[in-house]
């Protein structure tokens, strides 16, 4: 079999980056996950080039991604943020960022960590696909459709399903690297 890259890697430097050394691989630390999460909501309907090229100015608006600061933003805070050409100017993506804060907060505060809760509905273990071309890799699942719903009734916005399966990628729940992508298989040794 030749080794290819998953084609979406390649078209920007950046996503080249991210993919070879992030993205697929599990992600256990919570200020890290909170972080992927915010950027995830935040991309909805955006390139993930302008995500990562926006993610710097993102953490330094927002507290590098504290919830605990997050959570209590207020109408000045949310004034400033919607000024600031370095971050995503949506003000239902703010807004959203700061319920998922304290959603978030929440979601550690009943489980201990928000690790212990997402990961469990993998039981610990990622989803290993092997798919051989990008177009059999799926939008979203069923298992991102529920967790897009217990999601929401804990207090979580913007977090639909693709949001949900992206977030699920990003942080290595499911392995979606192409069989054919030499990452694929570094990415499965990497739990």
């Amino acid at each position: 079999m030749t080794e290819e890259i998953c084609p979406w890697a390649l078209r920007s430097e950046l996503e080249l980056e991210y993919h070879d050394k992030a993205w697929g691989f599990p992600l256990h630390d919570d200020a890290m996950l909170f972080e992927m999460l915010v950027l995830e909501t935040m991309q909805a309907g955006l390139s993930w080039t302008t995500i990562l090229k926006k993610r710097e100015g993102m953490k330094q608006a927002f507290d590098q991604f504290n919830p605990t600061i997050i959570q209590s933003y207020q109408a000045d805070k949310i004034a400033e943020l919607l000024q600031d050409e370095s971050i995503i100017r949506n003000k239902l993506k703010v807004n959203a960022t700061i319920s998922n804060a304290a959603a978030f907060l929440a979601v550690q505060k009943q489980h201990g960590s928000f690790d212990s809760f997402i990961w469990s509905y993998v039981d610990n273990q990622p989803i290993q696909n092997k798919f051989k071309a990008i177009e059999e890799v799926p939008a979203h699942t069923p298992l991102a459709e529920k967790i897009s719903k217990d999601l929401k009734k804990l207090g979580f916005k913007f977090i639909g399903p693709t949001t949900v399966y992206a977030f699920m990628q990003s942080i290595g729940m499911v392995n979606d690297h192409l069989i054919t992508c030499p990452i694929h298989q570094k990415a499965a040794t990497h739990v």
